[in-house]
């Protein structure tokens, strides 16, 4: 398992189920049809967590362009490693969203909104507001790059043993990207990952979907260009209070 695998696979599996609770949700006579905005947000949470579970002993599990652009930005990560990351991201998010078509792909087929179909793959802000949409996404994703740069691992201070968690170290980003969802996201679906809005999206355009919307791409830039400033904005912070 070299890095780059364990950011693509990684990425995909937290798409296949993040992606796939949104279809859950709103595709047409699935069991948990209608369910509403905390089931999204909650799977959106798990879903992150067993991203993470799977990348993290391999690649520290960024599963996040602005998560790796704001670690290289805080001399936390190296920036020679963020393209091949950031790539992986791309590929996983593609993949990830390629596989949930499949799975519901029954379910698409019988929902007639073509703007549910939609939202299943890419974020949609809930009014049309380019700058307020822009900080919306810069915001979360501060919050959540700010909160993984303050990070820490358990010590035992009498040997100063560092004592890893296993899995369970992945709870604390899990509750950090439940709190934005729920808190924060109801402006634009909280998107606060490129890979995760752009690379879906790309697979909307060219998977053959019945009565399939447009795919928005004038405000395809916000959920890219919003969490890399929000996450360059966290790393400066993060930068000066520690210096």
């Amino acid at each position: 398992m070299t890095p780059f695998i364990a950011e693509l696979i990684g990425t995909a599996i937290m798409i296949l189920l993040g992606t796939g609770v949104v279809a859950n949700v709103v595709l047409k006579d699935t069991q948990g049809y209608n369910s509403g905005w905390i089931v999204i947000t909650t799977g959106w949470a798990l879903a992150v967590y067993i991203g993470v579970v799977i990348a993290a002993p391999y690649s520290g599990a960024h599963l996040n362009p602005a998560v790796t652009i704001g670690l290289a930005a805080s001399d936390s990560f190296p920036w020679s490693d963020a393209p091949i990351y950031i790539l992986a991201q791309f590929l996983g998010a593609m993949i990830g969203a390629s596989v949930v078509w499949v799975f519901y792909k029954n379910h698409f087929d019988i929902t007639q909104d073509n703007s549910l179909k939609k939202a299943v793959f890419f974020t949609s802000p809930a009014i049309r507001n380019y700058p307020t949409n822009f900080i919306s996404e810069a915001i979360g994703t501060f919050v959540l790059v700010f909160t993984i740069l303050y990070f820490t691992e358990v010590r035992v201070e009498d040997t100063s043993q560092v004592v890893g968690m296993g899995s369970l170290g992945a709870i604390p980003v899990a509750f950090l990207v439940w709190s934005i969802g729920l808190s924060l996201g109801g402006t634009t679906g909280y998107a606060i990952n490129p890979a995760r809005d752009l690379g879906p999206r790309i697979i909307h355009a060219l998977l053959p979907i019945k009565n399939k919307a447009k795919n928005d791409w004038a405000y395809a830039w916000v959920p890219v260009l919003g969490p890399v400033f929000g996450a360059i904005l966290a790393a400066f912070l993060f930068t000066q209070l520690s210096a």
